[in-house]
């Protein structure tokens, strides 16, 4: 499930992605719900990572393994059981069985091609990503922003030890500024990549000042479409469009003549092939790089708009005590 991303290997030859109902990585959403049975261990199903509650999953057909509870489909449910103790039992007993894997190579279909840009076309996300995806490894680390970025980050394919931290179940806007600067400071061999939104910056970006004084060396791309773009797709209105902002300038203020910092703002595809062949040169390798995106307030993943419809739906539902 997308929270778990980042803590199992990708590279194990039968990782098919993500269940993430509706918005799944390709074809893991019809294996997973047309199993004879699925083991969940440690989930949290709320309105967020079920998709506005719509998962096709049958609570009989469920083995739900928390920290210290085991759940049997629809009935017993037993505490005092170890999560770990319960797993390394339930390994010995269990019998291989390849038939789900077999169903997905049959109907799996490699993903299309993203489209060229055109010369001083308009930079997509999609392209972006693109981008960010080649410049993972095992010292990087990925931090995905409430937003957009969760979808997007979620179709990186990450290479063996490479990090990944993703916050969903509170929603909280602006929580990954923060995460930037705690990872950075603990995991101090990885250059952390973060993919932030412009709503989101505006909440934590302070935290960028400790960054700065800590001289870390990551690498921010801050996404400007103009407002609270996942907001929009759950409930719009006036309140997600935001102040624009001088970004970089911003943050060459913060930086105050002091400390390690590099700032560019890119609007196509060359200035963001230059602008991340910059920060990857040796000059910037211990830099804090910041790219400011400059991206169409309507140009989201196909991700989000499945998503956010689904939990508009679901959240804008009258509540069953007020119709009584």
């Amino acid at each position: 499930m997308p929270s778990a991303k980042g803590l199992f290997p990708e590279t194990y030859s039968k990782f098919i992605g993500t269940y993430w109902g509706a918005v799944s990585s390709p074809f893991a959403l019809e294996i997973v719900e047309s199993a004879d049975a699925y083991i969940f261990v440690g989930p949290i199903f709320n309105d967020y990572s079920s998709v506005g509650y719509s998962l096709l999953i049958k609570k009989d057909k469920m083995l739900v393994v928390q920290p210290d509870r085991v759940t049997i489909g629809a009935g017993a449910s037993y505490g005092c059981v170890v999560m770990v103790e319960f797993l390394n039992l339930l390994a010995q007993r269990v019998r291989k069985n390849e038939v789900a894997w077999e169903n997905y190579k049959r109907i799996f279909i490699p993903p299309g091609v993203v489209q060229k840009s055109v010369a001083n076309e308009p930079l997509r996300i999609n392209v972006l990503f693109q981008y960010i995806q080649n410049m993972l490894n095992a010292d990087t680390a990925v931090i995905a922003e409430t937003g957009d970025s969760w979808f997007n980050c979620q179709k990186l394919k990450l290479p063996e030890g490479c990090g990944f931290e993703f916050q969903m179940q509170y929603g909280s806007i602006g929580w990954s500024v923060g995460a930037t600067l705690g990872y950075a400071q603990a995991a101090t061999t990885k250059r952390v990549i973060s993919c932030i939104g412009d709503g989101s910056f505006q909440v934590t970006c302070q935290d960028i000042s400790t960054m700065i004084r800590q001289n870390q060396p990551n690498i921010i791309f801050l996404i400007n479409n103009g407002g609270y773009t996942i907001e929009v797709e759950i409930h719009d209105g006036p309140y997600n469009i935001i102040k624009n902002w001088d970004y970089c300038g911003l943050v060459d203020a913060i930086k105050n003549g002091e400390g390690k910092v590099w700032t560019t703002r890119v609007k196509t595809e060359d200035e963001l092939s230059r602008a991340v062949a910059e920060c990857l040169s040796e000059k910037n390798r211990d830099n804090l790089c910041f790219i400011e995106i400059i991206a169409h307030k309507d140009d989201t993943s196909k991700e989000l708009l499945e998503w956010g419809s689904r939990v508009s739906a679901a959240n804008g539902r009258m509540s069953q005590i007020l119709t009584e």
